[in-house]
């Protein structure tokens, strides 16, 4: 079975099982374990994520004992997982695919970066330059100064689309980021160069040497891992249309003091978390 799932980030050490710390992984683990279907690399998941993202739709591969696959349906499978799993991490779909299915070779990954949760956001930002920032990491490009290197992993990437993300106002909040994969930190780290664009910090042409000089340092800093949200997955063998956010209501303006933004960062989460069990009741619903 593959299963499409999502989680409050805030609430995990990660997504990957680390010793004597909550992950969604390891959460993942006990329901199979309590419901009597665990065996050894049974568990795949999709797309890793740091402590703090949170995550509207992710993608697992669970390999079942024949005797409960060749009889459960998906429905009965979905309920049994969340009848085992922390209110926290909930499973909203699932779908059988042939043996041997990787979860991990999806198609395209789509973040949204609320970047209004970083201190000093702007109220009055110049739109063309903040969405021809965006423009520039579009397309292939040596990431070596926007990740955290990986030496077994290439620093080249394709992004297939980055945009300004809005509110129901037009107020950009963040922006949307699309790729077939990404490196570590790559979405924190171009996060964190927007962000500085944004306030006039930097110029776009610092950006654009930063990714046409790889072999030379630029550092524009690492944004923090909570504004962070891995929305959809596209995958060959999971029928789900690949989504992109639509313009959210209701999200509160930052106060742009620096004292009244830090209080103010709780309700944001809040309303992120909101956004979230929206779209999970949402997604149920649909699915049934």
């Amino acid at each position: 079975m593959m299963v499409a799932f999502g989680y409050h980030g805030g609430k995990f050490h990660g997504s990957q099982i680390q010793p004597d710390v909550r992950t969604v992984q390891g959460e993942l683990k006990h329901a199979i374990e309590r419901l009597g279907w665990w065996s050894e690399s049974c568990l795949e998941m999709s797309s890793r994520t740091d402590s703090g993202v949170s995550v509207r739709m992710n993608l697992a591969t669970i390999s079942l004992p024949k005797d409960i696959a060749n009889v459960i349906d998906e429905s009965s499978f979905v309920s049994a997982l969340n009848d085992h799993l922390p209110e926290d991490l909930v499973v909203w779909n699932a779908c059988r695919v042939p043996e041997g299915t990787r979860s991990r070779l999806a198609e395209k990954r789509l973040y949204i970066y609320r970047l209004e949760m970083i201190p000093s956001w702007p109220s009055d930002i110049e739109y063309e330059k903040f969405r021809k920032a965006c423009d520039l990491f579009v397309g292939e490009h040596n990431f070596t100064n926007f990740c955290r290197l990986d030496p077994v992993r290439s620093p080249i990437r394709t992004i297939e689309s980055c945009q300004p993300w809005l509110d129901n106002s037009g107020r950009i909040v963040g922006f949307t980021v699309v790729a077939e994969s990404f490196l570590w930190n790559q979405i924190r780290r171009i996060a964190s160069s927007l962000h500085r664009v944004a306030k006039n910090d930097i110029e776009l042409n610092e950006i654009a040497l930063a990714l046409e000089k790889p072999e030379e340092s630029f550092d524009f800093g690492l944004a923090p891992a909570d504004g962070l949200i891995l929305w959809s997955l596209g995958h060959p063998e999971f029928p789900h249309n690949f989504e992109v956010p639509k313009i959210i209501d209701g999200i509160s303006i930052p106060p742009e003091e620096k004292r009244a933004h830090k209080q103010w960062l709780n309700l944001a989460r809040m309303e992120n978390s909101s956004i979230l069990e929206r779209e999970w009741l949402r997604l149920i619903q649909d699915v049934r």
